[in-house]
């Protein structure tokens, strides 16, 4: 079977006539039409106003009203605005997250929030023989993460309440919060304290410890977390962590454009 013919087999063929369509817009036209959309991907006509409306629909695509051509959509910039995100966010915190890992022999995640979950993005393993097993792009429920609970504590009032509202906690071990007041009460202390602990929350065996990421403007966009087994991290010896794991976060942030204000201010 030769590389086309493998290619055919293993794509989707509406899929890759949407990305086509997406590719029109990087050879700097602004806006366009079906026909001419037709004529540049090679399909019918009725083919490419499928497309165009179903991507219209999810908001990748936008039609002007007045001239019924079709531009780029806000979900786009978004999208574009995740990906220059993720690439300074990754710039900045390398070196800070290895040298943290270097300091504490732990394992050091960086973790954003997407609706009610937190996604891994940056990771380095600990050196130890007994360390924890996951992997960047690692998906887990906020409510029972140090990372999570961090983000959370994090988002406007009222973000915060519309993620709350309606959320059934899954239960991962005898110790992950499962009612809301309980989770409300300790996004309060998180945000006294400045970081979060998870201790047998996620799973049985692992703790950790995370701290706010922020961006220029000073919102958190991120946290970084200091996570081991709980053979080596409880109580104190997990609690010793929350210091270098903040330094860490504010080491990050500064390369990201964050400058503290004095206080008294």
């Amino acid at each position: 079977m030769n590389e086309t013919v493998r290619r055919s087999h293993s794509t989707l063929s509406p899929v890759q006539n949407a990305a086509r369509v997406l590719k029109e817009y990087s050879k700097g036209t602004r806006d366009l039409g079906v026909t001419e959309l037709s004529r540049r991907l090679g399909v019918g006509k009725s083919t490419a106003h499928r497309l165009v409306n179903t991507l219209a629909l999810e908001g990748i695509l936008e039609q002007d009203p007045h001239t019924g051509t079709y531009r780029l959509g806000l979900v786009m910039y978004e999208l574009g605005a995740s990906v220059a995100l993720h690439a300074d966010l990754h710039e900045a915190c390398s070196p800070v997250i290895d040298h943290l890992r270097n300091a504490t022999k732990e394992t050091v995640q960086i973790a954003v929030l997407d609706s009610r979950e937190v996604v891994y993005v940056e990771r380095r393993e600990s050196p130890q023989t007994l360390r924890l097993f996951g992997r960047v792009g690692f998906r887990n429920d906020a409510h029972c993460t140090s990372t999570g609970k961090l983000l959370l504590a994090s988002l406007p009032p009222h973000v915060l309440e519309a993620t709350l509202n309606g959320w059934r906690l899954k239960q991962h071990t005898p110790h992950t919060i499962v009612r809301i007041d309980k989770l409300r009460a300790e996004l309060s202390d998180i945000r006294k304290n400045g970081w979060a602990e998870n201790n047998n929350e996620s799973e049985m065996g692992v703790a950790s410890v995370a701290a706010p990421v922020r961006n220029g403007m000073g919102e958190v966009i991120a946290a970084v977390s200091v996570a081991g087994p709980v053979q080596r991290l409880t109580g104190d010896s997990l609690r010793r962590f929350a210091r270098p794991c903040i330094e860490a976060g504010v080491a990050i942030s500064r390369r990201l454009g964050y400058h503290e204000k004095p206080k008294g201010r």
